[in-house]
């Protein structure tokens, strides 16, 4: 059974954001607040954490299209392969903010996510989400959680996704009521920007 966990945006308990940093490095899967949906996650570092997700989305690990949370554009070069001016102004400009980018992956990536090409990077702007990684010390791999009713795509409301989730992960991070609508996602990894999906972020940036 999961534990539901208050967390304030404004100013984030430090011993809240500690418990929840424990979940996830003793390998659990924690939902919590972004600037978007409420995300479905786990620490970068742990297989079966990792391997967890991919069975709850019905894809196999090294198929899966999971992004990276990050807590700001410092470590990129941990995950990704060196990148133009052009596409380091675009992330400055973006991040932090709803938007996926989709960058070249480098040889260094965690060794679950080795055969990948590309990795998937959010920055969000929301600052439960940035103390946690930054509290963690690495990603949070993460996923949106879809809801299946049809008018619902994603819950908003975490006291519901905790009524929905409890015996499926190991804690929900009450951040308040989420979005709605998801990230922006746009394919960096190429010649020309390439917008796969329209979300929340304005496409002005490019």
């Amino acid at each position: 059974m999961a534990e539901l966990i208050k967390i304030y945006e404004k100013n984030p308990s430090e011993a809240a954001l500690l418990k929840v940093v424990k979940c996830l490095k003793d390998g659990g899967l924690i939902i919590y607040p972004t600037d978007t949906v409420y995300g479905l996650g786990c620490d970068i570092t742990n297989s079966k954490a990792l391997e967890r997700i991919a069975r709850l989305k019905g894809v196999k690990l090294e198929k899966a299209n999971f992004s990276f949370i990050c807590s700001d554009l410092s470590n990129l070069s941990d995950y990704v392969k060196q990148i133009d001016t052009a596409t380091f102004k675009i992330l400055r400009r973006a991040l932090p903010g709803p938007y996926t980018f989709i960058l070249p992956g480098n040889n260094d990536l965690p060794k679950d996510f080795r055969k990948k090409k590309t990795v998937g990077i959010r920055v969000p702007n929301n600052p439960i989400v940035i103390e946690l990684v930054k509290l963690l010390g690495n990603p949070i791999v993460s996923t949106s959680i879809h809801d299946e009713d049809e008018l619902l795509e994603y819950s908003t409301d975490p006291e519901l996704i905790f009524e929905k989730w409890q015996q499926i992960v190991d804690m929900v991070v009450d951040g308040g009521y989420g979005d709605n609508t998801p990230s922006t996602v746009i394919d960096l990894s190429g010649q020309e920007p390439v917008v796969i999906r329209e979300g929340k972020g304005s496409l002005d940036i490019l």
